[in-house]
């Protein structure tokens, strides 16, 4: 292994990152440190993050503008597939992950870096993502993970280690919640929540950060009309907007409403379980829209096998393997059973809840005419006899048959 004389770091100024800093060049010989960010929605958080990196002794801090990239090449394409891990979690941050370590590789090989280092813990999926996604176009480069090897066993170990090296945190013992944002959710991990039986806190003031409790949400619901175009989401109630533009809008309706609360225990990767909460008004409301759309477009088979292709693109990307042959190969099916799925949806949002208020589609394989309870003219009733006969004929043999073993 050779001397690490220059170190590119996935740098949020939070608590982790924020001390490995100093870590890193007392750990490695004064090494110069290049601090780099993905800005992927976070908003405020990166306020004053370059003079907060240069003081902890960062030579110097990127923040590249990540947002579009974000949206069109991970976030839609996931949505397109309907993929959810374990009915629940809409990947918020397993997807971000892969793009921001992709452009860490580009400017460690642009700074001539000897290692990239991350501070994902040891217990967490997002070490995983980091560094598969760094071997996909750096496979020689050394990564450094300080939680594998440091001495610091906790977060208010964490905590003194920044006091004791003046590094100013903005958070406290009693707020110390875990805390990923970016345009598409906001994760809450750790205090009370790591006890399943306690009830998040949803009403204390300042615990959600996008949105509303069920509860405090406003007492008149709020129609909401979303229009795609081949699963792309492109229109809300008529105006066309931009993917950023669109995730934004719909997380200040859905917040406002209630929606987009998941609080869920998820089986990690590595092997534990954890309980986490999640704030995801956009990313709820989009789904919810997307399934009512393909509910008309899509035919059954194609309905019934895209579903079980959604559960392994929801894995893989969970699992960290987005830049792998195939996530490349679902995503190319997925994008052929949407050349179809283009129309307008109407959700009702009140107080939580996403309730279908119309659906139409251009593409539409709905027929009145042949689903009506009224008389018609297009389907004949009688010709369902001979199908129930021959598609009960495998039962109707085998009770025929079971009947004259056990008379024998």
């Amino acid at each position: 292994m050779k001397e690490i004389k220059k170190v590119v770091l996935a740098y949020s100024g939070g608590l982790d990152t924020s001390i490995i800093i100093p870590w890193l060049k007392e750990n490695y010989n004064n090494c110069e440190v290049i601090a780099v960010s993905g800005d992927v929605g976070q908003g405020t958080e990166l306020d004053g993050l370059e003079e907060k990196a240069i003081k902890t002794g960062a030579s110097k801090l990127y923040i590249m503008d990540l947002k579009d990239e974000f949206v069109k090449d991970y976030i839609f394409p996931t949505l397109k597939a309907g993929a959810v891990y374990e009915n629940d979690y809409l990947l918020g941050t397993s997807f971000a992950r892969p793009l921001i370590a992709m452009r860490l590789v580009e400017i460690a090989k642009k700074e001539g870096a000897d290692a990239i280092c991350h501070g994902c813990t040891g217990k967490g999926n997002d070490q995983v993502r980091f560094e598969l996604a760094i071997k996909a176009f750096a496979p020689d480069m050394q990564i450094i993970a300080p939680w594998r090897i440091w001495s610091i066993k906790s977060r208010e170990e964490e905590i003194e280690y920044a006091e004791a090296h003046n590094i100013p945190l903005k958070i406290n013992r009693e707020t110390n919640y875990s805390k990923d944002k970016n345009l598409w959710h906001l994760s809450h991990e750790g205090l009370d929540l790591e006890d399943p039986a306690n009830e998040p806190q949803y009403n204390k003031p300042g615990f959600l950060e996008i949105g509303k409790s069920p509860e405090q949400a406003s007492d008149k619901p709020t129609y909401v009309k979303i229009h795609f175009e081949k699963g792309i989401p492109t229109a809300v109630d008529g105006k066309e907007m931009g993917g950023v533009e669109l995730v934004e809008y719909l997380n200040k309706i859905g917040g406002e409403n209630g929606i987009g609360l998941c609080d869920l225990v998820e089986n990690r990767l590595v092997g534990m379980k954890s309980r986490g909460l999640y704030e995801n008004p956009a990313g709820s409301i989009l789904y919810r829209a997307h399934q009512v759309l393909e509910t008309i477009c899509l035919d059954r088979d194609t309905a019934h096998y895209k579903a079980l292709v959604a559960q392994r693109f929801a894995e893989l990307v969970y699992f960290g393997q987005w830049f792998t042959p195939l996530r490349e190969a679902l995503s190319a099916f997925v994008d052929k059973t949407q050349e179809t799925v283009t129309g307008d949806v109407t959700l009702k949002l009140y107080k939580g809840n996403m309730i279908n208020a119309g659906v139409t589609s251009p593409y539409t394989l709905y027929s009145e005419e042949f689903a009506t309870f009224d008389a018609d003219e297009v389907y004949n009733q009688k010709d369902s006899a001979g199908f129930i006969n021959l598609f009960g004929l495998p039962i109707k043999v085998k009770a025929i048959l079971d009947a004259e073993r056990e008379g024998k």
